[in-house]
């Protein structure tokens, strides 16, 4: 626990990326007309979730009105609406809503990390920046004993390959991603493969929620793996 919280609060008051940390303090003081009393969190958004889960999900980015807004990551926002109805629904979110950091919302056996932990400007960091959150990432894995990784769209599936090359839990070429695309990696660990729960996808209907819950389904009966 005091890893983890050492790691949020290094995360909070990382200063590597001038252009994010502008934007995301722009957010806060143009915001959005919908959200215009609200204090805006406004900088690098944490770590959420369980210190002890066996499940890490890794997105890609905080929404610039959601976690950008909120303070944790993916509250506030649509893709947020589908990801803790998701983790609701298997038994790893005490409740389905996420409006907001102190809406008493936890997660148990679980912990929700991104590749890139401020809000980047048309939701793209660059890949200087995604190399400067790295380390992030890497001490994560390192303070959180999970044993199967959900990464939502591929730069975050392409982000784990990297770390699981680094600790020699996976070699050879990067696997393709797709939905429900399942990697076996040393150790008994499990890497598997989500589309992004972004309007891109749930409007278009490219990922449904039967999709969605199929992917937590399989995260599930993995878990049950220990860790060699």
């Amino acid at each position: 626990m005091d890893t983890f919280t050492s790691l949020n609060r290094q995360i909070v008051a990382c200063q590597q990326c001038p252009r994010l940390l502008a934007h995301c303090q722009q957010i806060a003081t143009e915001k959005r007309r919908a959200f215009r009393d609200w204090d805006y969190w406004g900088q690098p958004v944490p770590n959420f979730g369980d210190p002890q889960a066996r499940l890490l999900i890794v997105g890609l980015a905080p929404g610039a009105h959601g976690a950008n807004r909120t303070g944790r990551m993916f509250t506030g926002d649509r893709s947020g609406d589908w990801l803790y109805r998701a983790l609701h629904k298997a038994g790893f979110a005490n409740q389905a809503e996420a409006t907001s950091s102190d809406d008493g919302l936890t997660l148990t056996g679980c912990v929700i990390t991104a590749v890139c932990h401020c809000a980047p400007p048309a939701n793209r960091p660059t890949p200087d920046e995604m190399s400067a959150c790295r380390s992030w990432l890497e001490q994560t894995l390192d303070a959180v004993p999970a044993n199967v990784f959900l990464a939502l769209g591929q730069i975050a599936w392409r982000a784990t390959i990297q770390q699981a090359k680094q600790r020699d839990w996976y070699t050879g070429k990067m696997p393709k991603f797709g939905h429900g695309a399942h990697i076996s990696l040393a150790g008994n660990r499990h890497l598997i493969g989500s589309y992004h729960p972004s309007q891109q996808n749930t409007f278009t209907g490219r990922l449904t929620e039967p999709m969605f819950d199929e992917v937590f389904q399989l995260a599930q009966h993995l878990i049950g793996t220990p860790l060699s």
